[in-house]
């Protein structure tokens, strides 16, 4: 388990009942980014298989059908742990489990360690990779470039909020703003 059964309640009852334009989940484990461990398990939440939801991604599934019935919007996650950047956007469209609502993923992270290559996607949530910028497997080392982390920023008129991927020297590398629902 990722969550629990009383975490992922609170979460689901919390941003529910949020008076917030963003629901921002932090969360240290990408979601659709198969890192396997070994030869049959996963550290993140996303098992490889892309089909229906089994193992950790029962937890996802639970917590987006629920946000979905709640009507909760504006939900962004940003994750990391994978040792390179990339944003994320998820589509019921293109899903094996369809019962939730579009959001978007960044994940970024973490700086000043090894350099990682791009991990494949597991399409269980309808996952399109809309950047990626990871390290060749030759260059891993912190010194190759491949360091980054993110920045988010919300119009304090308009309520959109944009995100900003950079490398480790703060350049911008990839922006993307997602207008308010």
């Amino acid at each position: 388990a990722i969550f629990g059964a009383r975490q992922t309640e609170w979460l689901i009852n919390a941003m529910a009942s949020s008076k917030a334009v963003w629901k921002i989940v932090a969360n240290d484990l990408p979601l659709a980014l198969a890192v396997p461990d070994g030869k049959t398990n996963f550290e993140a939440v996303a098992n490889g298989d892309n089909g229906p939801p089994l193992g950790r991604e029962t937890e996802l599934a639970h917590l987006l059908s629920q946000l979905k019935a709640r009507q909760v919007r504006n939900v962004v996650w940003l994750t990391a742990d994978v040792h390179y950047t990339a944003a994320h956007e998820y589509s019921p469209a293109r899903a094996a489990f369809t019962d939730f609502d579009p959001f978007w993923e960044f994940v970024s992270g973490p700086l000043h360690a090894g350099a990682g290559k791009e991990k494949p996607l597991d399409g269980t949530f309808g996952p399109r990779a809309d950047y990626v910028h990871a390290a060749p497997p030759d260059q891993q080392s912190p010194l190759d470039g491949y360091q980054h982390f993110g920045q988010v920023d919300i119009d304090g008129t308009s309520g959109d909020l944009t995100v900003t991927l950079c490398d480790a020297a703060g350049s911008a590398l990839y922006t993307r703003s997602l207008a308010r629902a």
